[in-house]
């Protein structure tokens, strides 16, 4: 079975890059955000929706910067196989949640969302010039945060 997720790649005016710390299943990610696509759907829909949900951020979904080219089994569910793709997305409106200045910087409103559904979430920022592909967790994140270290904020 394939899951198949979509994921923005937002470069703030000063540089950085938007990045989402998440408490999943016990374990810690940090990933770019975006999610699963849902039936009926386009990616770009998706992605638009994602950011709605999670941010309340209205975004312009750009260019596409790169789809899953190898075989990646869900860390989730051994059964699905990963297919990625990343968008460059611009912000239509002023970022309003808070982004955190440290890895993994939930507040009381995220722990208690985290003790009731599992999960939880919070956003930082990374500046290109500190940006790597150590700076995320997922193997497929890890090549598009090298393709973004080598292109730059273009």
């Amino acid at each position: 079975m394939f899951n198949i997720r979509v994921y923005g790649i937002l470069i703030t005016s000063d540089h950085s890059v938007l990045v989402s710390d998440e408490f999943i299943r016990g374990n810690y990610y940090t990933k770019f955000p975006g999610g699963g696509l849902e039936f009926g759907e386009g990616t770009r829909e998706c992605l638009a929706r994602e950011f709605m949900e999670e941010m309340n951020l209205k975004v312009r979904v750009g260019e596409h910067l790169y789809t899953t080219d190898f075989f990646q089994r869900s860390a989730f569910d051994p059964e699905h196989q990963i297919i990625s793709i990343y968008y460059r997305v611009h912000p239509e409106e002023p970022i309003r949640v808070p982004l955190r200045s440290s890895v993994f910087e939930f507040d009381e409103q995220q722990m208690a969302i985290y003790h009731a559904t599992g999960e939880t979430e919070t956003f930082r920022t990374i500046s290109l010039t500190n940006f790597t592909p150590e700076s995320v967790t997922l193997p497929i994140d890890k090549v598009v945060a090298g393709l973004i270290k080598n292109n730059g904020a273009q």
